[in-house]
């Protein structure tokens, strides 16, 4: 077994200054290790409900206090914490790497989202959140304000695939808006949230305003939706039901990102050299483990075998390792439990019929969670991988005839967050786009452009998902809107000494009158 050298500034100081931070009553801890190697880096407080009940009733006494700092104030924290994310950008993604096995372009990468959330909301919370007039029923003596007010405490349930971009970036606008935020990362994964956290309050975000608890789903998840205000979750669609139920009953709001088996379509008039370089990544970027990233690709019947040839060529030749620096082009999986689940879609494939064009082993050689690119032909909706979201390495190809069969496959599944289309003709391109029942669809690129447009809101439809992170909604949804309604003069009900008839009468004239000269 190949091992790596743990980065140097992973020293066990900072692991147990990080893990301290954790509340866990009880003694209990989890195991953190390092991917790559498997050795135990730091034993992980594990949170009890009792735990999870303080950290809310601190979070409420932070941000008793926070909702009344003006938005100006609350936003110059996060324009010194943007420098303070970009400075650490290497060292978060040495947490990065350790704890999540990914490679380093993928670990930089996910260092960048939460600055770049933060840049958008630093142009626009201020309007957003600006009180807004509007008409009243009367006009001239009537009128109402729309007042944008913080949920309270926000819940966030982060994944382990992107913990630090989603751990820091759906928490940043929820702060923004005048919110505390309790998160549970994944036990895995817990490692750099904590850091992102640190970095915040050392630009100034108050103590206790942030909450970190740790364990398994199922032991303290009710306990976190129960004293939530609103949750935010990233995860699996089995996940997300239970979630979105609790939520529910409790009455309050929720926003899920949920599973995906992602599309690609890909038109006879791309170009090959292109559509291989943007594929790969697509496919392969964070070994598979992105919830927005390629699991089936429709090529057409008429260039299936040259383009066939020159993807499973560049994936045959993916360069794959276990390393602190930019060599590897593909990193591990998040733990050999997960590599077992990828390689039981494999196996399952092969068993029915499938066929490996290249890959479909485990490497242990190079490490305990490493898998192989790997691309299937002849896939079919009976096996896990034709129906199922692997989320891994794994992509399979299939032939079309005609461009309605590929939209009609492409939507043939009860997921929607993500799809591609490749074409040489942008406005080819467009047309297929608006046809596929996805969340985000991305032309001539298979991921990235969709999620990295802050401006745009980015969720699922159909079982990926309720809600949307980014954009306008990304923050407003972590609010309320009250309605501040003011009455100038007493005019509405019928004047001293007027009958009610002719004040219904001089009402709906008043209506009339109104949509004429467009008043209302």
């Amino acid at each position: 077994m190949v091992s790596a050298t743990r980065p140097a500034s992973v020293t066990d100081e900072l692991l147990e200054r990080l893990v301290a931070r954790v509340p866990g009553r009880s003694g209990a801890t989890w195991k953190l290790t390092e991917v790559y190697t498997g050795e135990v880096l730091v034993e992980l407080p594990q949170s009890t409900p009792e735990d999870i009940e303080d950290a809310f009733a601190k979070a409420r006494a932070a941000q008793a206090l926070w909702a009344q700092w003006p938005v100006a104030k609350r936003l110059e924290v996060f324009d010194r914490a943007h420098t303070l994310l970009v400075d650490n950008a290497h060292r978060t993604a040495d947490l990065i790497q350790v704890e999540s096995g990914k490679n380093r372009r993928m670990a930089i990468e996910e260092t960048c989202d939460p600055p770049m959330v933060m840049s958008y909301y630093l142009k626009r919370a201020k309007k957003l959140l600006a009180p807004k007039k509007h008409g009243g029923p009367v006009p001239v003596v009537s009128g109402s304000t729309e007042v944008r007010v913080p949920k309270g405490v926000v819940g966030i349930i982060a994944p382990w695939n992107f913990p630090f971009a989603t751990g820091l970036s759906d928490a940043i606008p929820a702060l923004m808006a005048g919110n505390a935020v309790v998160v549970k990362p994944d036990n895995k994964t817990a490692l750099s949230p904590l850091f992102g956290i640190s970095l915040l309050e050392e630009a100034g975000l108050p103590k206790g305003l942030f909450q970190v608890v740790c364990g398994e789903g199922p032991d303290i998840g009710p306990t976190l939706i129960d004293n939530a205000d609103y949750v935010m979750f990233t995860g699996s669609t089995a996940t997300g039901r239970v979630i979105g139920e609790r939520a529910g009953r409790n009455l309050i709001g929720c926003c899920l990102e949920l599973g995906g088996k992602n599309p690609m379509i890909v038109l006879d008039d791309v170009d090959v050299a292109e559509w291989v370089e943007g594929t790969t990544f697509g496919v392969f970027g964070n070994t598979g483990q992105i919830c927005m990233h390629i699991e089936r690709i429709y090529l057409p019947e008429s260039r299936y075998d040259e383009l066939k040839s020159a993807f499973v060529e560049r994936a045959a030749n993916l360069s794959i390792g276990a390393a602190y620096d930019f060599g590897p082009e593909i990193g591990s999986l998040v733990s050999p439990e997960h590599r077992d689940r990828v390689a039981s879609h494999v196996e399952d494939a092969v068993a029915k019929g499938a066929t490996v064009l290249t890959g479909g082993r485990a490497r242990p050689d190079i490490g305990p969670a490493f898998f192989e690119p790997t691309v299937l032909e002849g896939v079919t909706k009976d096996m896990l991988a034709g129906h199922t979201e692997t989320f891994g390495p794994v992509v399979a190809l299939y032939p079309y005839r005609t461009v309605d069969e590929a939209i009609h496959l492409a939507n043939d599944t009860d997921y929607g967050l993500n799809a591609s289309v490749w074409s040489g003709d942008l406005a080819r391109a467009e047309a297929v786009a608006e046809r596929i029942e996805s969340g985000n669809v991305n032309i001539n690129d298979a991921l990235a452009t969709a999620y990295a447009s802050k401006g745009s809101p980015s969720g699922g439809v159909k079982k990926s998902g309720v809600g949307a992170r980014h954009g306008d909604q990304g923050l407003l949804k972590y609010t309320d809107a009250k309605n501040v309604a003011v009455l100038k003069k007493q005019v509405m009900g019928p004047r001293p000494g007027q009958g009610y008839d002719a004040y219904v009468k001089q009402m709906l004239s008043s209506l009339k009158l109104m949509r004429r000269l467009r008043v209302r």
